[in-house]
């Protein structure tokens, strides 16, 4: 769990200490984006685990998750609660989904929002913004804001989440634009037109409570969902004057957009809490589907470890140096880790590289997450949905550090990355990160003091 918070005028030396040291384990990017609060908020800090306290566990095993260990903040975690500035203008009614909207400032927290958008920030942004369209349909009738609404809704939105620290950015982390929150393509947008073209029960029934990993595997409810939206597109396409037959539904636009009509329906008839589980349990299919790191050009790799490796040391040396990158864009899940090891071989294999120097430089699955402090402390998420949390100690999030699991070369075995293949049996798949309470010891804070003080001493 890593946990952030605010550093106070006059703090004490021994806690500015801490506070420099744990500027010294930020990424790059961190503190770029750290920089646009400082002047109003007077900086963050960030607590990291350090590697050596954390037990180690032989690869082959089946390990437990393990909650990386911390040192308690000392300072009062801070988070920006001033007062948006609403337009007046926007039909939604966010009251009825308040601690949802708590949810996603904190998930959206402005120095992790870039780290955390693919699987844990821009999920639970879509969730909210489907649950409150959802929600309002109950008193418009309407699925779906008309283009001008859509504005003033998206710009209050964001105005709220920012009044409680989220990220001024989310438009662009997320992709998120105010045509989502119209119907866009989609010709059924009123509810009465929806009972008319859709099976709900059977709609209800299949989504109305998912389990997250059987929903990945046997897509019921994604099925469910496809075939309603296909039904209104299809059932559209007489109103548009095109022909069923050459919709291609699968395939077209407007299945898709249909599909986000269909997904607030679905949160109209649950409660928002429930409706939110349901949500980020359909997402994350989609998220550990897919790696989402980029891969820059390898031409230093292939020339270290090309056609033969002649030298270990100078493979080993341009391997750290390419992962070294991927490690600075952001945080993935468990399984996210196991199908970018297979993109990356792949792309190894294609550069002339046929030795397995994953086993050979000892790339493990967390070196393809975002290192959150020294080179053996990658941070991989949880595949099942998660978020941040707030508490006296900062705003924290779930690492599965325990699985300490060698980056499979595909010449061995190929992995789903969707774990639904059970005819693979890998050894120690990463599970999903426990809610054990994290350790602390007053040990490790002063070591911790006491290594960063000799640090500055040889700086100086």
């Amino acid at each position: 769990m890593l946990s952030l918070s605010a550093p106070e005028k006059g703090m004490k030396p021994h806690y500015l200490l801490l506070f420099l040291f744990q500027l010294f384990l930020l990424p790059l990017y961190a503190l770029e984006s750290r920089s646009s609060r400082i002047d109003h908020h007077q900086g963050t800090e960030l607590l990291d685990s350090h590697d050596d306290f954390i037990p180690k566990i032989s690869p082959l095993g089946s390990p437990q998750p393990l909650l990386p260990l911390l040192a308690p903040s000392p300072l009062t975690p801070f988070t920006n609660t001033s007062i948006p500035k609403l337009s007046g203008l926007c039909t939604l009614n966010f009251s009825a989904a308040k601690s949802l909207i708590s949810v996603t400032a904190i998930d959206c927290w402005e120095v992790f929002a870039p780290f955390l958008a693919n699987v844990i920030c821009c999920p639970q942004l879509e969730a909210t913004l489907t649950i409150l369209i959802g929600q309002s349909s109950k008193r418009t009738g309407i699925f779906a804001l008309n283009g001008t609404v859509a504005k003033h809704c998206l710009s209050d939105v964001e105005q709220i989440l920012m009044g409680q620290g989220a990220s001024n950015n989310l438009r662009q982390i997320c992709s998120v634009h105010s045509s989502n929150l119209t119907e866009a393509s989609c010709p059924v947008k009123n509810v009465n037109d929806f009972y008319n073209v859709v099976d709900t029960s059977k709609l209800l029934t299949a989504c109305e409570k998912i389990d997250p990993v059987k929903e990945c595997c046997y897509q019921v409810c994604q099925n469910a969902i496809l075939e309603a939206a296909t039904a209104m597109a299809s059932n559209g396409s007489h109103i548009l004057g095109v022909d069923a037959p050459h919709v291609q539904p699968e395939h077209s636009v407007r299945v898709n957009d249909c599909r986000n009509v269909v997904l607030r329906w679905v949160a109209s008839k649950l409660e928002p809490s429930q409706a939110k589980k349901v949500l980020r349990g359909l997402s994350n299919c989609n998220v550990n589907k897919v790696c989402p790191l980029v891969f820059p050009d390898m031409k230093q790799v292939a020339k270290g470890c090309g056609n033969g490796i002649s030298s270990k040391t100078a493979c080993c040396n341009a391997m750290e140096s390419y992962v070294s990158h991927l490690q600075k864009q952001s945080f993935i899940t468990n399984l996210q880790a196991l199908d970018c090891a297979d993109t990356l071989a792949m792309k190894l294999k294609r550069s002339n590289i046929t030795e397995d120097v994953y086993s050979i430089c000892h790339i493990s699955l967390k070196d393809f997450s975002l290192q959150v402090g020294n080179q053996e402390a990658g941070c991989l998420l949880p595949s099942l949905p998660s978020d941040a949390t707030f508490d006296r100690t900062g705003i924290s999030f779930l690492c599965d550090l325990n699985d300490n699991i060698p980056a499979p070369w595909p010449s061995t075995f190929k992995v789903a990355s969707s774990s639904c293949n059970k005819s693979v049996n890998i050894p120690a798949l990463p599970a999903a990160a426990s809610s054990q309470s994290c350790l602390y010891s007053h040990d490790v804070l002063f070591f911790l003091l006491v290594a960063l003080s000799f640090l500055l001493m040889t700086i100086v």
